[in-house]
């Protein structure tokens, strides 16, 4: 039987990825959420993985270098990212985005002991 989990944002926390980058992650089986917290200047080196990706900004504009284009995705929209497809981000301004991953990416999920 599947377990259903109430999540508070509150409750988990802020996992800071760099300087200029921090992030809270909920994970499901078979999906994944995650605020995304970037200083304006922050990077996101170019990387692929296996997820689709739905980045919906919050608050702020991203550039993301995708598919060979450049698009500006600012608060209010969403950018859709298929599956392999390499890409990355450069926060125009400071961005809080929300992210879904389909299936959970692996490399986020914390190591076991």
């Amino acid at each position: 039987m599947t377990t259903v989990r109430l999540h508070r944002w509150d409750e988990i926390a802020l996992e800071k990825i760099t300087e200029m980058i921090s992030q809270k992650v909920i994970a499901g089986e078979r999906e994944m959420l995650a605020q995304i917290y970037l200083k304006r200047g922050a990077l996101v080196p170019v990387h692929a993985h296996e997820s689709e990706q739905m980045t919906y900004i919050l608050q702020g504009a991203l550039k993301v270098f995708v598919g060979g284009s450049e698009i500006t995705v600012r608060e209010g929209e969403v950018l859709h990212i298929p599956s392999g497809v390499p890409h990355q981000a450069e926060a125009l301004e400071d961005t809080f985005e929300l992210d879904v991953f389909s299936p959970v990416r692996q490399d986020w999920l914390p190591s076991e002991p």
